[in-house]
């Protein structure tokens, strides 16, 4: 579908749209269409082969129905103050016949673009084989490596500011035609942002519409793409770690000299550059340095005329980071979020059989204990025990297990130690990194030894 700017028709089978149908979960939610996503699923078969037709003549045409552009926007709150709307993520309820088609053309152009050499490296949000626990492998290894061997380092966390709503339009699609794009999907994407309309839905209540002017619809299958390819030459222009996750960007670099501060802030400069000219604004109060390294210096750095404050931990994709690099920070805050869910289980349900309190604390204890634990494994004996410990007292809350050893109420209730949980995820990662969707990443993380028996 993409060579050289081509102007070809895209061609969508019965077959595509049917199998798309059947994989919808029938429990979201409608759009404003109110076409809701189990009637489609259930009528699969009888609708795929008309479906294929209209969104065939979409595509080819660039003409997309007015009830594919427009959105019910919902709030979600993120964090800080709840009466500040900037603390609210906006998230579309778009059609979701539309989603459908945004998927099949997904799936066209991300192969396109890996196979012609586009795809951006940096990026492991909304990626295949990414996530944000690769992001900070990818990340921190090198930063590590620059510690132990003696380097001070400083990392930069940079922050847009409501970088999905304000994507300019026209820089987008110059980025898509000049990626050599198929141009009737180029002309269907411009009739797809063109035009929108969006109205806020919260508690039953609708406010009236209002046009979009910019960004990409959150909440939209092709929106997250979209935003990847808007910012593929985000980079730097020295041998500084640059890594993303969708709208999260982190840099960091060797922090001896004046001369490496330097470098870090040509970096830096050159990335406000860049938002200036895609008409992007970073949220500066949002934007930290953190020192790493018995001597670190403490640099100072600017981001356009904002001075970075310092800060000993961030949250970094969810995991706590601070300046030591001992994790344990993280530990205590993953077994304190764990300890609270396990209370709330404990007071609020009144059956303690296994059948009922097992799948409670797979589902909603246990991910908080593992959620990217590859990274933040635990270093101390101390932090070891603390985690293992919520799942003794999760295993001690069931009815006939209170007086029996840890290892048999492992084995009556057909779980794993957290421990045995983590080195077999240690061993699913390193065979991604070898073998698996990771080889990429891998072949900078692990070497082969050449010495054999």
């Amino acid at each position: 579908m993409i060579n050289g700017n081509v102007d070809m028709e895209v061609d969508i089978t019965a077959t595509e749209v049917e199998a798309v149908l059947e994989q919808l979960d029938g429990t979201k939610s409608e759009g404003p269409d109110n076409l809701h996503p189990r009637i489609l699923k259930e009528l699969a078969r009888e609708i795929a082969s008309p479906l294929a037709r209209i969104f065939k003549q979409s595509i080819n045409s660039g003409v997309v129905p007015y009830d594919w552009r427009i959105a019910n926007v919902v709030p979600i709150f993120k964090k800080g103050n709840k009466s500040d709307p900037g603390n609210y993520r906006p998230v579309s309820l778009t059609s979701v016949v539309c989603k459908v088609l945004e998927k099949i053309l997904r799936e066209k152009v991300v192969k396109d673009i890996e196979v012609n050499g586009n795809w951006d490296e940096l990026q492991h949000g909304f990626t295949k084989g990414r996530s944000c626990q690769t992001n900070l492998i990818s990340f921190f290894e090198k930063v590590t490596d620059y510690l132990d061997k003696g380097n001070a380092v400083d990392i930069i966390y940079l922050d847009f500011s409501k970088a999905f709503d304000t994507v300019p339009h026209g820089e987008l699609l110059v980025k898509l035609e000049k990626m050599g794009m198929n141009m009737k999907v180029v002309r269907w994407i411009r009739n797809w942002l063109k035009g929108r309309l969006q109205r806020v839905v919260l508690k039953g209540e609708l406010s009236g519409w209002k046009e979009v002017t910019s960004g990409v619809p959150q909440g939209s299958v092709l929106g997250p793409i979209l935003f990847n390819l808007f910012i593929t030459d985000l980079g730097t222009k020295s041998g500084n770690v640059l890594i993303k996750f969708a709208d999260d960007t982190k840099l960091g670099g060797i922090a001896n000299t004046e001369k490496d501060r330097d470098t870090i802030q040509e970096d830096l400069n050159h990335l406000v550059n860049w938002s200036n000219r895609n008409r992007m604004k970073y949220n500066s109060e949002k934007c930290k340095v953190m020192h790493l390294g018995i001597n670190n210096k403490n640099f100072g750095y600017t981001l356009g005329a904002h001075q970075l404050e310092a800060t000993e931990e961030e949250k970094d994709l969810g995991v706590l980071v601070d300046s030591r690099m001992t994790m344990s920070r993280q530990c205590d805050t993953a077994v304190k979020k764990a300890n609270a869910i396990l209370g709330c289980i404990r007071r609020g349900i009144s059956c303690k059989d296994k059948e009922v309190l097992v799948p409670l604390y797979k589902a909603l204890v246990r991910p908080h204990l593992e959620y990217c634990v590859q990274f933040w494994c635990p270093m101390f004996k101390k932090d070891e025990f603390k985690l293992e410990q919520v799942q003794r007292r999760a295993t001690r809350m069931i009815r006939g297990m209170e007086k029996l050893p840890y290892e048999r109420r492992l084995k009556e209730l057909g779980l794993f130690s957290l421990a045995k949980r983590r080195l077999r995820g240690d061993m699913l990662a390193l065979y991604k990194y070898i073998r698996g969707v990771n080889v990429r990443e891998g072949e900078e993380l692990f070497k082969f030894s050449t010495n054999v028996g």
